[in-house]
């Protein structure tokens, strides 16, 4: 008799923590559009991208760079990593591109989402120029992991734009966050190409295949500082359009990235054998 008042006590307990971390969640995000289809989508993109970074851990690795070849069956189709990473990259700038003909910019409300779709253009035209004229590639790509890796990033793009496009007349979050998330978002990208500049110096030309122990910037402390800066580029597109979808994926790629920074740290321990222990594997003196 007396465990029923306690178990009601401990639902409504339960129920008013469940309603306050809303409120509070909202005081940082758009609420989320009311559409199941969106709601579908954002599960699937952020529980793959999560699972992929697994997957890393377990050994599955996505089939690029220095991981291409492992667990890869003789007959996989392959092609050149300059090419398979173009093919990655090029859907996500062209329909951030699209975006602008699509979505003409109006009045000073569309001030976020023209934001928004500059980053993300900015992001895959960086990478895409990268690719042209900084990256050093020796070896193929799996196209099946490339169709993977350039779907993902082609329905982060549609999708963050899309459900910015829906957010514009709902309530905005009571905290603006948005030049934080601008100044979070160049730090990101200048961070991040800092640091593959220093590995593209490594080899002297295309079609070098011997790897060595990176040094300079962060990379006498963490194996994969350019992650790092790839997460603090993320976090900044979060804080930019602060709609839940490009929090949780953000969240995914946050797992996905440790997860490689470490089976990466791991791969220079097996391959060299003075290859410092002090090196963390992404976030200094502590990851």
């Amino acid at each position: 008799m007396v465990k029923f008042p306690r178990v009601r006590e401990r639902g409504a307990v339960s129920l008013l923590s469940v309603k306050m971390a809303w409120l509070a969640m909202l005081s940082f995000a758009y609420p989320p559009p009311q559409s199941v289809f969106i709601t579908v989508l954002t599960v699937f993109s952020t529980v793959g991208t999560a699972n992929a970074g697994l997957s890393e851990l377990r050994g599955t690795h996505l089939k690029y760079s220095k991981f291409w070849s492992i667990n890869s069956p003789a007959r996989e189709a392959r092609l050149q990593s300059r090419t398979g990473m173009l093919i990655i990259y090029m859907p996500a700038i062209l329909l951030g591109a699209a975006s602008f003909w699509v979505f003409p910019v109006g009045n000073s409300k569309d001030l976020r989402f023209l934001i928004l779709r500059a980053a993300l253009t900015l992001h895959f035209l960086k990478r895409v120029l990268e690719v042209l004229f900084v990256h050093k590639f020796s070896g193929l790509m799996a196209v099946g992991s490339m169709s993977d890796i350039s779907l993902s990033y082609f329905v982060f793009t549609a999708i963050s734009i899309y459900i910015q496009y829906l957010s514009r007349d709902l309530p905005k979050p009571r905290i603006d966050l948005t030049y934080h998330g601008v100044v979070l978002f160049l730090t990101g990208m200048a961070g991040n190409f800092y640091h593959h500049l220093v590995l593209s110096r490594l080899r002297k030309s295309q079609g070098e295949k011997e790897y060595k122990i990176p040094s300079g910037g962060l990379f006498d402390l963490v194996t994969c500082p350019h992650y790092l800066f790839e997460i603090i580029d993320f976090v900044g597109l979060s804080f930019i359009s602060q709609t839940i979808y490009v929090f949780a994926f953000t969240c995914a790629t946050i797992i996905y990235l440790m997860a490689r920074s470490c089976v990466t740290r791991r791969w220079y321990l097996s391959k060299f054998e003075d290859f410092p222990r002090r090196v963390k594997a992404l976030v200094p003196f502590i990851f």
